[in-house]
């Protein structure tokens, strides 16, 4: 038996939900094959990142800089 059979073989007795992951993780696999395609995937998933990340943190450190501009513990 191949690897590819022992692996299908092993699929067969996942469940739905675990297949779909297994399926998912495949796709996953052969985007990183296609080096143009993966280029694309790494530029849009840092892109999300990015874009979902939380303001949170860099609102507080202007409230901290500008508070130290006001002091005149920092200069413009």
């Amino acid at each position: 038996m191949t690897v590819q059979d022992l692996a299908i073989a092993k699929i067969q007795h996942l469940p739905t939900e675990l297949a779909q992951e297994v399926s998912d993780f495949i796709d996953f696999l052969m985007l990183k094959q296609d080096n143009q395609r993966w280029e694309q995937w790494t530029q849009f998933s840092e892109s999300l990142t990015i874009s979902e990340s939380d303001f949170s943190d860099y609102l507080k450190n202007l409230e901290d800089y500008e508070e130290k501009l006001v002091r005149g513990e920092i200069q413009w």
